[in-house]
């Protein structure tokens, strides 16, 4: 699908909030949201949208159905993902469901001739890979995976500093997400035994691993089960380690710990440590901060914390999603109308996802494994 009249006129502007340039008034794409739990800030993210609008919301729960409604008053609800699909004004699907039903809640949108935006994981079983490959060449569809991270505004930061040459060439990349999640427990029960925490938290710091990697040789993992694991029932890791080599050479290093105690006001939940042949840099979140040296190797400290955290954060609580799932919509958005590559992309997604597999099986055979190839 190809809308010239949505074709961007500017470019993002650095120390404010991120713009992707301005669509004619009254063209924005519909979005319909399904798993109105996340997906409620997907909702709250649309409303400084400059690409997209609610249009939709699908949840089974009455309740969440008739907080959609409060947050994006006039949009459609329902309980039927298929009369969601149905709908003309439904021009992107944003899936925010548990683990298990991506793979036929995708393929669904993709048969309706709907753009796709899902959350990580993509998926949590490779054996689908082909099946989505193949359900969106049909569709002519495309597909953004979810990886909100990349789209906050340190890490954008970054790449723009990276891609601009700052940094050299990546020879080494240190990435963590480090979070306590009995909340996430309570709210997602299904979490304790139906996945894996290296397809949960631990797919941001992959995902950036693979940003700047890019193909990945070889995994070894190390995992153990925390004190709030065990509590809480779990049988697989929830602290979990892992070298990662790509094909050409450079080193990755990522590190998920999910039931530690508190977290040291000197780190951060997630942070991206870039070690480069011309120079480094450490971008932060929830914090909103860059740092790395200049040319002259004087140390740039960049905090968009009063600037920026109104867009970010929409509150005082930090740590809410709202800014960079907007950016996440909007940049997915324009490069659909312009008909230009979106990123992290179905492939980039499946290619995550057989990284995370090949951890798994490191940290069930304790030996160096290699991620399955993703076919054409």
């Amino acid at each position: 699908m190809s809308h010239p009249d949505f074709l961007p006129t500017g470019k993002p502007v650095i120390g404010e909030r991120r713009s992707f340039g301005e669509p004619l008034a009254g063209k924005r794409l519909g979005v319909g949201v399904v798993g109105l739990h996340e997906g409620h800030t997907m909702l709250v993210a649309l409303r400084a949208s400059q690409w997209c609008r609610a249009a939709a919301g699908c949840d089974l729960s009455e309740a969440k159905r008739a907080s959609a409604l409060e947050t994006s008053p006039g949009i459609f609800v329902t309980d039927s993902y298929e009369a969601m699909l149905a709908r003309p004004d439904v021009h992107i699907v944003a899936i925010y469901t548990p683990d298990g039903l991506h793979a036929d809640q995708i393929e669904a949108a993709f048969r309706a001739g709907k753009h796709v935006l899902c959350t990580k994981p993509l998926v949590n079983d490779l054996s689908v890979a082909k099946r989505l490959l193949d359900a969106a060449a049909r569709s002519g569809c495309r597909l953004q995976v979810g990886q909100s991270t990349r789209f906050y505004e340190p890490f954008q930061r970054q790449r723009e500093l990276f891609e601009a040459g700052a940094f050299g060439e990546i020879e080494v990349i240190d990435a963590h997400y480090n979070h306590r999640m009995d909340w996430f427990y309570e709210k997602s029960p299904w979490s304790v035994n139906a996945t894996h925490w290296a397809y949960l938290g631990l797919s941001h710091p992959v995902d950036l691993v693979r940003w700047y990697l890019g193909s990945i040789r070889e995994v070894h993992a190390y995992g153990a089960v925390s004190a709030l694991g065990r509590t809480v029932g779990l049988t697989k890791p929830d602290a979990i380690t892992v070298n990662l080599i790509s094909t050409s050479g450079r080193l990755g290093r990522v590190l998920g710990h999910y039931g530690f105690h508190e977290l040291p006001k000197a780190r951060s939940l997630i942070e991206c440590f870039l070690m480069g042949s011309e120079g480094t840099s450490l971008a932060r979140y929830p914090d909103l901060r860059l740092t790395y040296h200049d040319a002259r190797g004087v140390a740039i400290d960049e905090d968009y914390d009063h600037a920026m955290a109104g867009y970010y954060y929409r509150h005082e609580l930090k740590g809410m999603h709202y800014g960079e799932f907007c950016n996440l919509i909007d940049s997915f958005a324009v490069a659909t109308v312009g008909d230009s590559p979106n990123s992290p992309n179905l492939r980039e997604g499946l290619e995550t996802v057989a990284v995370m597999d090949a951890i798994v099986r490191s940290l069930e055979s304790g030996r160096p494994e290699t991620p399955l190839t993703i076919p054409e």
